[in-house]
């Protein structure tokens, strides 16, 4: 059996979120314009307060993205029964810019882990045009899969995550 060395499938986002792709553009996600996102690095829950940058590479002018964020781990990653949680959705990302040119479908909800360490989990679609995209109705049991299905998104173009823990429990070990 080979062995992998894709983050992402160390980390088991492709398989529990998403399905394996090929990743046709850069996307570089940064909170407090220094804290860059790289697989599987911690992150604590005061680093990611407020709304990251994140910044698409490789699109052009007439190429629009969907970002999702969610974390697969909810309530906790021994019995993540909630599966997954939307923590954010920004649609019509043009291709040459970063999220804050796009239209937030659902607003940045802080990460907040309360049991064991969580994966969180940045999603990026290419869409086949602009398009209106309605918010889901709950965060909780949210579907990445089902959710680019039903907007026509296919694979994701690319992906990150970072894992973050309750702040009292990381700085115990």
């Amino acid at each position: 059996m080979a062995r992998t060395s894709n983050p992402l499938e160390i980390g088991r986002v492709i398989g529990d979120v998403i399905d394996y792709f090929s990743t046709t553009v850069q996307m570089s996600v940064t909170y407090n314009s220094k804290k860059h996102v790289y697989n599987g690095h911690e992150l604590f829950p005061s680093t990611v307060s407020f709304k990251p940058k994140v910044e698409v590479h490789g699109g052009d002018m007439r190429s629009f993205f969907t970002l999702i964020l969610i974390d697969p781990d909810v309530p906790g990653p021994s019995d993540p029964f909630l599966r997954e949680h939307l923590h954010w959705i920004v649609t019509d990302i043009p291709g040459t810019t970063d999220s804050s040119f796009g239209r937030e479908v659902m607003s940045y909800e802080v990460p907040k882990p309360n049991i064991g360490i969580h994966r969180f989990v940045f999603v990026l679609f290419k869409q086949k045009k602009r398009q209106t995209m309605d918010a889901p109705l709950s965060r909780d049991k949210f579907n990445t899969r089902k959710f680019a299905e039903e907007n026509e998104l296919g694979l994701p173009v690319a992906a990150v995550f970072f894992n973050c823990q309750r702040e009292k429990a990381a700085r115990r070990r």
